[in-house]
């Protein structure tokens, strides 16, 4: 029985454990409630200790067991080569034993691309990863951090093809670094965009839609230089953590400090100006992979890789018939791809199947023995509580749903969600507001695959990595899921998805909708919630209309009790759930 680990120590810090096939993986920040797990320190090491030892119970294994342990590099510091050796020392000494002896590093783009590229069920295919930032261990074509690679990836090899790393050049005053950083270049207007209580990159990607990337294009457009083979250079500070010194853009100063200052509508602008000039910068290292590696499929993965704007166009817009973006295209998901390195490549096994959703990680757990004051348990639901659900999501109640293995990556994919009536504006209006969220930011509507091209133009994906253009004449009857420029960000359910198809199949034939509202479920700042007693206690503090827990229906005081149109899933609204 092979058993391969895969580690990551870092930002996301995680742990995946493949046995005899079998993919195990889950998240720190689920067990420590620390969004990223992240420290105050910056780079800190920590080992994902709960994770990994929760992967090892489930898999009914011990430590002696696993075969093979592999972790991606972080370093950024080649210098003397001793970088390398004091690393793999950290992260032996954070493990048990025998799994320190046996830890080996693979390189952080590496392991990310992996990630994609092992789960994609393609044989050929060009890789893309960019992030702010990988590790110097793949620094194949000269010193420095990883920032932009690109692969040619095969069965039996992993081709390294093109590398975008920090230069050195003449300035006014000295040297100065140029970053080839789009992440930081994505971030760092993030954060000059959006106000302080806001997730950055997303919230700025949402507020795109809302803006004229005209107004501001030509300015941002000549901080990024797009050269021969893929080149990217992004003038200083932009390419970098830098968000300090002013930048000077429509007559005003742009810091971090002053997000808030300027109107609304400058900001939209000044971020639809970024989106646009960032695809285009991804699109042009694209095309120039497609001219490298002759493949038909690419392969997204790192950080850049959640922005879902982008990649509803990527593959078109970069030459490439197919695209498939990773299912945890973060740092966490790096672990994921260190384990499929070492099932795959170093012990020889057969690459897994292609994943239709990512429940990797731990069952929920009972709920609390006392519901949480203003909610009630209903009994006795047993088969009908499907159709229960389903009919009050018809009766546009929200509705919190717990089911099954914890989903691995940043967004809830139908086992710790909230759920609602995609019907109605209104309802994503309530639901900004229970979130806290900034009133522009869309939602995202899961959606049964067979019906999927019946409602929107443009394909969507299992992990909600891509937008997809709603269908205009379908589009005012899913309004709560529909942004600004007409798009949404589509969760496809497969037949095989236990844990959200049955209420998706119910919810059709109960109002004609083969699609839901579904957004994480956890509190502002938090990281998605792993327990069911977490996820009850959660929805009394959110002010949840219900809470579906496994086979157990908990409905706030306010709701009326269940009565026989709700047990059968008869009544309610009308055929289309638009009342």
């Amino acid at each position: 029985m092979p058993a391969v680990l895969g580690l990551n120590f870092h930002h996301d810090t995680s742990a995946a454990l493949i046995v005899d096939g079998h993919l195990y993986a889950a998240e720190e920040e689920r067990w420590s409630g620390i969004k990223h797990h992240r420290r105050t320190r910056k780079g800190i090491l920590t080992a994902p200790t709960r994770s990994l030892a929760w992967c090892l119970e489930a898999a009914g294994i011990v430590p002696q067991d696993v075969n093979a342990v592999w972790a991606a590099s972080m370093r950024p510091n080649p210098a003397a080569g001793w970088w390398l050796a004091k690393e793999h020392e950290e992260l032996s000494a954070l493990l048990p034993s025998p799994l320190g002896e046996r830890l080996r590093l693979i390189s952080h783009h590496t392991a990310h691309v992996l990630a994609g590229y092992l789960l994609s069920g393609h044989d050929h295919a060009a890789g893309l990863v960019i992030d702010a930032g990988g590790s110097a261990l793949g620094a194949d074509f000269g010193p420095g951090r990883e920032r932009i690679t690109g692969y040619d990836l095969r069965c039996d090899r992993v081709d390294r093809v093109h590398q975008a790393m920090p230069l050195i050049v003449p300035g006014v005053s000295g040297p100065r670094r140029i970053h080839s950083s789009l992440g930081h270049f994505y971030r760092n207007f993030a954060l000059r965009v959006i106000p302080p209580g806001d997730e950055p990159e997303g919230s700025m990607m949402a507020l795109a839609a809302f803006g004229d990337p005209e107004r501001y294009h030509d300015q941002v457009r000549e901080l990024v230089r797009l050269g021969d083979d893929g080149e990217i250079r992004i003038s200083h500070p932009m390419g970098s953590a830098d968000t300090d010194s002013p930048l000077v853009i429509g007559g005003r100063v742009w810091t971090a400090g002053n997000s808030g200052e300027a109107p609304q509508d400058e900001r939209a602008d000044l971020a639809a100006a970024v989106q646009r000039v960032f695809a285009d910068a991804v699109i042009h290292v694209a095309r120039h992979l497609r001219r490298l590696t002759r493949a038909d499929a690419l392969v997204f993965s790192g950080g850049c890789a959640l922005n879902s704007h982008l990649n509803g166009h990527l593959a078109d817009d970069g030459g490439f018939d197919t695209l498939f973006v990773a299912p945890a295209p973060h740092d966490a998901g790096t672990a994921v791809g260190a384990a499929l390195y070492a099932w795959h490549y170093q012990l020889g096994q057969d690459r897994l199947s292609v994943p239709f959703d990512a429940a990797w990680g731990p069952e929920p757990g009972p709920i609390p023995a006392v519901p949480p004051a203003g909610f009630r348990v209903v009994t006795g639901l047993e088969e009908a509580l499907v159709p229960a659900v389903a009919t009050l999501l018809a009766d546009h109640r929200i509705v919190g749903w717990v089911s099954g293995p914890l989903e691995f990556g940043p967004r809830a994919l139908g086992h710790r969600s909230i759920l609602a009536h995609p019907g109605h504006a209104d309802t994503r209006d309530r639901l900004n507001a229970i979130k806290q969220r900034a009133a522009y930011r869309p939602f995202a509507p899961a959606v049964l695959i067979e019906h999927a091209a019946d409602w929107f133009e443009t394909p969507g994906d299992p992990f909600m990595n891509r937008v997809a253009r709603v269908r205009p004449d379908r589009a005012g009857r899913i309004a709560a899921v529909v942004h600004r420029d007409g798009t949404a960000r589509v969760q496809l359910v497969a037949t095989d998805h236990y844990g959200l198809r049955p209420l998706l199949e119910a919810f059709h034939r109960r109002t004609g909708l083969p699609l839901v509202l579904n957004t994480s479920f956890n509190r502002k700042g938090t990281p998605i919630l792993r327990t069911a007693e977490q996820a009850v206690l959660a929805a009394a503090d959110l002010g949840l209309d219900a809470v579906a827990v496994g086979d157990t229906l908990l409905l706030a005081d306010h709701i009326p009790d269940p009565n026989e149109h709700l047990l059968t899933g008869a009544g309610g609204g009308d055929h289309y759930g638009i009342r």
